[in-house]
């Protein structure tokens, strides 16, 4: 038996868009040297369409598969496919859980960054700034963050307090300094 032997880590980062998941997962998993799961990877496909809609059950073996690992770090949400594949594998949460005008803010200027840049997202797909500001249209980054926030913040709440994730140590972090701290 090693004299030494390291702890095995099953992280999960969630939080609204733009709270510094991916950063955080990124940071977490060159620490400990273990693999980083970046959900939204996995979700999309060409054109914008998403397994979580359109194939499930492919989502659900994608998922499975990428955290068929003793550590692991997950970046991202995706709340009934983790809640069921995900979340009894973990020992540790970490939600960012940043005010919604900070979030806002850093959206815009990812959006417009990424829409300037022609920055290709998770194969062919690109991010267009404009449709970011017309929160009348569905597919708004920006109006589904106005949407979610409040509602994404009450269902974590909800599921600390449920004994069936007793083992999660959920860590909430509400500043950028907390976050960085990390």
């Amino acid at each position: 038996m090693p004299l030494h032997q390291e702890k095995n880590h099953r992280i999960q980062i969630i939080g609204c868009t733009n709270a510094g998941k991916s950063t955080l997962a990124t940071r977490l998993a060159e620490r400990h040297r273990i693999p980083r799961v970046e959900l939204d990877a996995l979700n999309w496909k060409p054109n914008w369409k998403g397994l979580h809609e359109h194939d499930p059950d492919a989502f659900h073996g994608a998922i499975q598969s990428a955290i068929d690992s003793p550590s692991f770090v997950v970046d991202g949400n995706y709340n009934s496919f983790s809640q069921e594949i995900i979340w009894p594998k973990l020992d540790t949460i970490y939600w960012l859980d940043l005010p919604l005008p900070i979030l806002s803010l850093r959206l815009l200027r990812r959006s417009y960054r990424r829409w300037k840049n022609k920055e290709i997202l998770w194969g062919t797909n690109t991010e267009s700034f404009w449709n970011q500001l017309a929160i009348w249209r569905a597919s708004s980054l920006l109006r589904w963050l106005w949407i979610q926030h409040k509602h994404q913040r009450q269902a974590v709440l909800q599921a600390k307090e449920d004994p069936k994730w007793a083992h999660i140590n959920f860590i909430h972090l509400k500043t950028k300094e907390q976050v960085n701290s990390i």
